[in-house]
């Protein structure tokens, strides 16, 4: 099925389903057969829930409904993982494409869920999760203790630090997910949320939170930003004063954390630098 035809199903089946006409209950074979070809379609990568459009991205839409629509028309069954039943409206993804493609999850514990594409040479160790509608590029490591949101979008040779949290944002539909671009390196710990978006090349240090609702003091353009951390930019998490200031509560005033952008090559170099003196 062509892109245009998939498409035009699930627009038409969201609106006999957002208008009371179908339901799980009354869903048959032609409604699951839509569903179906839309999963195989995300695990294939010809459909993604979010691409760039110029220098922003932007969420498509309809990728979004469909992935609702599979929550909405499908009942709970049981499933089996290994030795462990467990109850859902999805089954796990196949993976026995990975290794064609250079791909490998490790066992106890990886868990990739259907409707989410893996690139090539992509390394998933265990336990780490992958929810639906999540895009991971070729050359990436997920690692330990990962979780990769429903419709986040991981570019190619990124390093997900151990224990990184990657959110996920399916609803609003028009809202674009977290995205988290080319050769990026996140530290273990780290927080990207709320359609936060990682620049191309960026490094990362661990424990650091990336959200719209916390400023990012980018020391290279010397500007404020919210929701983005420009390309090659190397991002710390540091605390700042708080408008909050004095109260009975606490002494000293109060902070607020904060994200401090610098130069990617430039810090390199100082730190090579400084290395270099420490030797002498």
């Amino acid at each position: 099925m062509s892109t245009n035809s998939l498409r035009s199903e699930i627009t038409e089946l969201y609106q006999r389903y957002d208008n009371g006409q179908v339901t799980a209950s009354e869903a048959g074979t032609e409604e699951y057969a839509t569903l179906d070809a839309f999963l195989d379609a995300l695990e294939t990568g010809d459909i993604r829930a979010a691409e760039r459009q110029g220098d922003e991205w932007a969420a498509n839409e309809w990728v979004k409904r469909g992935i609702l629509l599979n929550f909405g028309l499908r009942e709970i069954r049981s499933h089996t993982y290994g030795d462990v039943t467990y109850h859902d409206v999805l089954p796990l993804r196949e993976t026995g494409d990975l290794p064609g493609r250079g791909t490998r999850n490790t066992p106890d514990g990886t868990v990739v869920r259907r409707g989410s594409y893996v690139g090539s040479d992509a390394i998933l160790m265990s336990p780490a999760f992958v929810n639906v509608g999540a895009y991971v590029g070729d050359g990436t490591l997920v690692d330990s203790c990962d979780t990769v949101g429903s419709c986040a979008q991981i570019g190619a040779n990124v390093k997900l630090g151990a224990n990184t949290l990657i959110g996920g944002v399916l609803e609003p539909v028009e809202n674009a997910p977290v995205v988290v671009e080319d050769d990026v390196s996140l530290g273990a710990g780290c927080r990207v949320t709320s359609g936060f978006v990682v620049g191309e090349g960026c490094v990362v240090g661990e424990n650091t939170l990336l959200t719209p609702r916390i400023p990012v003091y980018d020391l290279v353009d010397e500007e404020i930003r919210y929701g983005r951390l420009p390309p090659e930019r190397r991002a710390f998490t540091r605390f700042v004063e708080s408008g909050v200031g004095e109260h009975d509560l606490f002494e000293g005033g109060a902070y607020k954390p904060a994200v401090v952008a610098t130069d990617i090559e430039t810090t390199t170099l100082e730190g090579t630098e400084r290395e270099a003196a420490l030797r002498e």
